[in-house]
């Protein structure tokens, strides 16, 4: 068999000289070309050619901080590593002048900055000191933010492929399917199913023609997790699926992505080119007489192809629907044939334990989940972005340490996690270990790994019907109780957030969420009802003073709000009249202005232009 070694020796002394050259690392995943960083590449690019520079410029994926975007690090030989964020071109050059040419740092766009250097980049273990990555571990976000995805010898260079080596080299398939067992992964997508056991089914079934699927059909609101990893490491996802064909007798793979993550897909053709170029993928693995290839299927989006029966029909050309099981895809999945589907992230973990061993990947996490998990911090959270964080770690540690707490000092209210299959986690509930088992008894998930953090000012009942709708919404309608069931529960929420509701709507509401969750046939149904029974037990006061008050007490919930000028605060300046688009306010200039609530349509552009605070909701 062919060995990478000399390959990897090769490219680790390229990539070792690099650290004695001054280097200009872009974060150039979605987030960072969302926040602008193409246009800081191109002036900083131009500025270099123009000035004669000798100065390496690189580009990577993201490397969690999307709440500093965009960002740009600067590598000088023997000196700290800087990151810079928050960044304009015209910033950005500024910031080179100063630190290249003058040997000064700009300390106002520095968010992170590690006096070990370039040493440190690719150790988040040396990272300890910088806030957002103190609680931090890196198994599967190790080389997201460090390595170029586009270059596959980038990837060789981090120990990329060794697994792969490994397995082919020494190890049988069940040595390999017993090592994942062993160590305790679950699925990373939703449910937790333990990863060694669905592979040990596919091993087991019988037939020739076998399949390896990875679900990066992320649809969740709010989650990113796979797509970084497919931006920032595409070749880690490759790497897990060819083990996990060779593990179970597969000889081909399909990664069904949506069609809204061109960047990933861009990132993933390039990197199975560039796989099968050097024999890492294709036929005759490494020449070992593995052969497996890897095919990409763009989906449209449909919320409901996260669902595996579903997804696979999408693949085979035909309406993304999920249907009855059993069968499992581990004996009749995709085309008929025995069929391994996990996430992206579950694949991205599997090079790592082979590599690291079993017993040190469940060295981490809990008893019955092990591990890490990566989680997309979203919401009212001043450090917004991508955590990678062992298992077990409470989510007053996630909010508070890793995401910086509250925007605007407010205060927390409540987290969504799971997504739409989730529930919202209150206060008191903050110090809840963040485990597969622990988040189920709360009437929550993990999921795929999003996390939606609310403040004071957000309305529970407001949330459930949000998610409710998206549901409602991407639900394929083939079951009576998702379909039926939903719109009916949206209904109701509808009803109650209007002003509308009765006492009897929230037992009628219970009691739809229960049917609903007990006779759905798909997960997507299934977990439908999660974040509306979560915020009727953590939150059921705001229910029912919407329904027996007929308040929001967040302020949210339009129909329930009332519009008033305080007469003490008015100084008459007349704004508030000019911005109204109905004509609902009146009043002589410097005298107090009132409001007519019947003509009021309540859309509070009065309270966003007035200088003085004198308009409030209640």
């Amino acid at each position: 068999m062919h060995s990478l070694n000399e390959m990897r020796k090769q490219f680790q002394n390229a990539y070792d000289e690099s650290k004695n050259r001054i280097k200009v690392v872009f974060g150039l995943g979605t987030c960072g070309i969302a926040a602008g960083g193409e246009k800081i590449w191109d002036a900083v690019s131009s500025y270099i050619d123009t000035h004669g520079l000798d100065i390496d410029m690189m580009s990577t994926g993201c490397i969690g901080m999307c709440y500093a975007e965009p960002l740009m690090e600067v590598h000088m030989p023997g000196e700290p590593r800087f990151i810079y964020g928050n960044l304009k071109p015209e910033v950005a050059i500024d910031i080179l002048k100063k630190h290249l040419v003058e040997g000064n740092p700009s300390p106002e766009y520095i968010v992170a900055q590690d006096p070990r250097g370039y040493e440190a980049a690719a150790n988040i273990e040396k990272l300890e000191e910088i806030p957002f990555y103190k609680a931090q571990v890196k198994n599967v976000l190790g080389r997201c933010g460090i390595i170029d995805p586009d270059q596959i010898v980038h990837y060789i260079a981090f120990d990329g492929y060794e697994a792969l080596e490994k397995a082919l080299s020494s190890m049988t398939p069940a040595e390999v399917i017993q090592e994942i067992s062993q160590s305790g992964l679950r699925g990373r997508g939703g449910g937790g199913f333990p990863a060694g056991r669905k592979w040990e089914a596919a091993y087991k079934s019988p037939g020739n023609k076998k399949y390896v699927v990875c679900n990066a059909d992320e649809g969740d609101p709010g989650a990113f997790m796979d797509r970084s990893v497919l931006e920032g490491d595409p070749h880690a996802l490759l790497e897990g699926m060819a083990i996990c064909g060779y593990a179970i007798g597969a000889d081909e793979g399909y990664i069904y992505v949506r069609a809204e993550y061109p960047l990933a897909i861009k990132r993933l053709k390039k990197a199975i080119r560039d796989a099968e170029s050097m024999g890492i993928l294709g036929n005759n693995i490494l020449g070992s007489g593995f052969s497996f290839k890897i095919q990409i299927a763009a989906g449209a989006g449909a919320f409901v192809c996260g669902e595996e029966t579903a997804l696979m029909h999408s693949i085979e050309g035909k309406r993304g629907m999920p249907r009855v099981r059993p069968p499992y895809p581990a004996q009749s999945g995709l085309w008929g044939k025995p069929t391994n589907i996990n996430n992206v992230e579950t694949y991205a973990n599997v090079p790592v334990i082979i590599r690291q061993g079993a017993d040190w990947f469940a060295g981490m996490g809990t008893e019955n989940s092990k591990g890490s998990k990566v989680f997309a911090l979203t919401g009212k959270i001043n450090r917004t972005g991508l955590a990678e964080v062992p298992i077990g770690i409470s989510l007053r540690d996630i909010v508070f340490n890793v995401g910086g707490g509250i925007q605007n000092g407010k205060h927390y209210k409540a987290v969504q996690i799971g997504g739409p299959s989730g529930g919202c986690i209150p206060e008191s509930l903050l110090d809840t270990p963040v485990d597969y088992d622990s988040l189920i008894k709360l009437g929550a998930m993990m999921g795929s790994g999003g996390l939606v953090v609310m403040d004071e000012d957000t309305c529970m009942v407001d949330v459930a019907r949000y998610f409710l709708h998206f549901t409602q919404e991407e639900s394929c309608g083939k079951c009576a109780p998702c379909r039926e069931g939903t719109m009916r529960m949206l209904q109701i929420l509808n009803k109650i957030c209007d002003g509308k509701g009765t006492p009897e709507d929230l037992d009628t509401l219970e009691s739809l969420c229960r049917v609903v969750q007990s006779t759905s046939l798909c997960g997507l149904g299934q977990s439908a009802p999660n974040p509306v029974l979560a915020t009727l037990r953590y939150f059921r006061p705001e229910y029912e003073a919407h329904i027996y008050d007929k308040k929001c007490p967040a302020g949210v919930c339009v129909e329930l709000l009332d519009i008033k000028i305080d007469a003490d605060k008015c100084k008459g300046c007349t704004i508030c009249a000019d911005v109204c688009p109905v004509g609902a306010i009146s009043g002589e200039r410097k005298k107090p202005h009132v409001i007519d609530s019947d003509k009021c349509i309540k859309c509070q552009a009065c309270m966003v232009k007035c200088k003085f605070g004198a308009i409030s909701k209640g």
